[in-house]
């Protein structure tokens, strides 16, 4: 009897094990589905806009719903600039915070320092939007006239600060971009920062070394793998975001060398409109658009990818 009901009971274990394995199986191969699924519908999506222009789409910067012409080379220029923007000043200001919380920040100022950066990152980004429409803009107008006449005549760079000071366009929305993404990156970065073992750093600090040195040789190299993830993980935020660039980018079709002029991205431009798009031309060009930013996001992880892969391949070398 005891053997019985022991088979049972081993018998039932191995029918609930095998279930468990399947069913975690089945949510892993979902995410796969569900990429694959948003692909194709893309695509599918995208068919008669591709067949229409071709590879014109990608360098073409005509947008007229009027007479059936569109191009993505605004808005493509338009994400990628302000998301240059944004990481070009938040990279820098993320490490920062990480940096001042993880090792220079006194103990009693650690805690009200981190949910301040948590907070920054809870706060929807229709209210970054505002603000900088109502509050930053206006502001930043003033500040332009002082970029145009100490950097627009310079070499290289004189070019992007030309233009007049209307306070929105593409330098806005990437400033704007840059304050919703150091939240993110900066918390990564401190979290990342926290878990390198203190016998590390101590013994750095015994040899002599001095906190940058620590953090450039103990600390990055440890953590190099979060500190990469922080950046795509802002990257993507800046990449993707709506609302906040839409209220302040200017949302026009046209192509300047200026970041002071009003810009589009393909977020933008896709909220701005699809609910206006009249025929199946016009809202194909909307969804290939879509398909671009997919890609966009696609190259970039992948580029990130290989280059950890490079850097690991190198460390395995060197030691």
């Amino acid at each position: 009897m005891s053997k019985l009901f022991s088979d049972t009971r081993l018998k039932r274990q191995h029918l609930l094990d095998l279930a468990f394995r399947n069913t975690t199986r089945l949510f892993a191969f979902l995410v796969f589905a569900i990429l694959a699924g948003i692909v194709v519908s893309l695509l599918i999506g995208s068919l008669p806009a591709i067949k229409a222009f071709g590879s014109k789409f990608l360098v073409s910067s005509e947008w007229n719903p009027v007479t059936e012409q569109f191009g993505a080379l605004v808005p493509i220029v338009g994400t990628l600039a302000t998301s240059i923007i944004a990481l070009l000043i938040g990279i820098p200001a993320s490490f920062g915070i990480a940096l001042f919380i993880t090792e220079m920040s006194p103990r009693w100022l650690k805690r009200p320092l981190g949910i301040a950066v948590e907070l920054l990152a809870g706060i929807p980004s229709i209210i970054y939007g505002m603000w900088g429409l109502f509050v930053f803009a206006p502001a930043f107008a003033q500040t332009e006239p002082w970029l145009t006449e100490h950097l627009g005549n310079a070499a290289l760079i004189g070019p992007l600060f030309q233009g007049p000071p209307m306070g929105i366009g593409m330098l806005t929305a990437g400033l704007i971009l840059a304050i919703m993404v150091i939240p993110f990156i900066a918390s990564v970065m401190r979290d990342v920062f926290e878990i390198v073992p203190p016998m590390l750093k101590e013994s750095a600090y015994g040899l002599g070394a001095t906190t940058w040195e620590v953090v450039w040789h103990v600390v990055l190299p440890y953590t190099k793998i979060g500190v990469v993830g922080s950046i795509m993980l802002g990257l993507g935020r800046a990449l993707g975001e709506t609302m906040a660039v839409t209220f302040v980018i200017g949302n026009a079709h046209e192509l300047s060398a200026s970041l002071l002029m009003p810009g589009n991205s393909i977020s933008s431009a896709l909220a701005n409109e699809f609910t206006e798009a009249v025929g199946p031309l016009y809202t194909s060009a909307l969804i290939e658009l879509g398909l671009i930013l997919f890609l966009i996001t696609f190259i970039v992880l992948s580029l990130s990818k290989l280059l950890l892969m490079q850097l690991t391949k190198r460390e395995g070398k060197q030691s």
